[in-house]
């Protein structure tokens, strides 16, 4: 009977009903358990605390449930030690006794898991290694978590936690690859998902619009972003801020962005979140960026590189950036050699455009054009779109700055055309100034979008527009 109720607890979770699924649990606990039941329960207790934003009591109950299956079920254990490890990671606290390195130290003396390795195995040995060690010993495990990756799709039986890894641990390791093409195909595999799993389905429509955001593709984000505050609204449970935040930043408009980060980061505040700091240290910096503030574009990016946050990869561009145009040349260079380390294991044009554009702000003349030049060609061959576009600006700034003044044209127009289409309003602001500098006036072009319709109003428009 025990066993039973943990079943329908379990169902409720995956429903979003929160509340029932922990009297239920706590029903299950009530009656006779064995050791495996009562790890089962504890670990169910940690996926509800998570989904209900309890992130440092999931964390506990998660790396207490591992240690419980570690002599039952070597399976099982391991991928609740991913879920410990996942969790501790976004809380973003190494030194707490449950935090991150507690984690993952527990995760690497886990006993092995089946043969041959699981995906689960692999991103777990991955993770564990990353941050007992550091990057360089893990990468060649991550790659091997790559590879796995390329071959894994949604109808694959890779085990229970198939969504919370397509959705969080699997996009860290593309991430901390530069991977931007495995991450954007992960991401739009979950397009397919089945109904169900509500909260889930909630992180999952944050992650393809985290994608689509990096892409250039502001207006699909948005409407992803939607259907998260549909969910949240009918199963009661919060809708996932991060996103929105960083959508706000990426667009630039100063009033709406900074009321919608100072929210992100109370909130986290108040969950003690690490991981949703850290979000809103990234996007604040790629607002203060848009809008030349470059000073604080400098502090919010450092504090993230760092830690290697959450989200590090994304402040690179930004720390890079800002610290060249305040004339600190140490920080950049500092960039640089943390940069290159990535680039040199990863290869990706992504890693490599990213590179090429941190040393050319170091470089001058010739060498300087050369390096702008590969960025732009590696970064033309990812989807990120978005950085692409600000290397033209960068570029063309540059060349204003040489006195070379049709060339700056060139870029900065390619620059603000980008930018603009993509709706990223303080960029593109940027380019325009730049281009009137150079003698060519051009209006403002922003992309608008119509808040006239509610969430849902807007989206059983779309319904009805595809005939449904």
């Amino acid at each position: 009977r025990a066993r039973r109720i943990l079943a329908a607890a379990s169902a409720k979770r995956e429903a979003g009903e929160l509340d029932e699924a922990v009297t239920l649990v706590t029903a299950a606990e009530g009656g006779t358990l064995d050791e495996r039941s009562a790890a089962e329960a504890e670990r169910l207790r940690g996926g509800i605390a998570m989904d209900q934003g309890r992130f440092r009591d999931a964390a506990g109950l998660f790396l207490s449930a591992a240690k419980r299956l570690d002599p039952l079920d070597a399976a099982e254990a391991r991928e609740t030690h991913l879920e410990a490890l996942e969790t501790a990671t976004w809380l973003d606290d190494v030194g707490n006794p449950g935090g991150m390195l507690a984690a993952a130290e527990a995760a690497r003396d886990a006993p092995s898991g089946p043969q041959p390795s699981r995906l689960i195995d692999v991103v777990l040995d991955a993770w564990a290694t990353r941050l007992t060690m550091g990057h360089a010993a893990a990468a060649p495990i991550f790659a091997d978590a790559r590879k796995k990756l390329r071959a894994v799709s949604v109808g694959d039986d890779t085990g229970p936690s198939l969504l919370a890894a397509a959705t969080s641990d699997t996009s860290s390791v593309v991430l901390e690859l530069w991977d931007d093409e495995t991450w954007y195909a992960l991401a739009a595999r979950l397009e397919r998902l089945p109904d169900g799993a509500t909260v889930r389905l909630q992180f999952a429509l944050n992650t393809l619009a985290w994608t689509r955001i990096f892409a250039g593709e502001l207006d699909t984000a948005r409407r992803l972003l939607e259907e998260d505050h549909l969910i949240a609204e009918a199963t009661g449970n919060p809708p996932q801020a991060w996103t929105d935040a960083m959508l706000a930043a990426w667009r630039g408009r100063e009033s709406e962005a900074s009321a919608t980060l100072e929210a992100l980061a109370q909130l986290a505040v108040a969950l003690n979140f690490g991981a949703w700091i850290s979000v809103a240290r990234v996007a604040s910096s790629v607002l203060f960026n848009g809008l030349a503030r470059h000073d604080d574009a400098r502090e919010e990016a450092q504090t993230v590189l760092e830690r290697e946050s959450v989200g590090h990869q994304f402040a690179v561009f930004e720390l890079a950036e800002a610290a060249s145009r305040l004339g600190d040349e140490k920080v950049v260079a500092t960039t640089l050699e943390w940069m290159s380390e990535r680039s040199r294991t990863a290869g990706t044009e992504w890693a490599l455009g990213t590179e090429s554009m941190i040393r050319a702000l170091l470089a001058e003349g010739e060498e300087a054009e050369g390096h702008y030049r590969d960025s732009i060609a590696h970064l033309g061959r990812t989807r990120m779109r978005p950085y692409l576009a600000r290397t033209h600006l960068l570029y063309g700034e540059w060349l204003r700055r040489e006195r070379r003044r049709v060339d700056a044209r060139e870029q900065l127009r390619a620059a603000y055309e980008l930018l603009s289409g993509m709706g990223i309003d303080a960029f593109a602001e940027r380019a325009r100034r730049e281009l009137m500098a150079t003698g060519i006036t051009t209006g403002r072009r922003t992309v608008e979008t119509s808040h006239a319709l509610t969430p849902q109003e807007a989206h059983i428009a779309r319904l009805a527009r595809d005939g449904l």
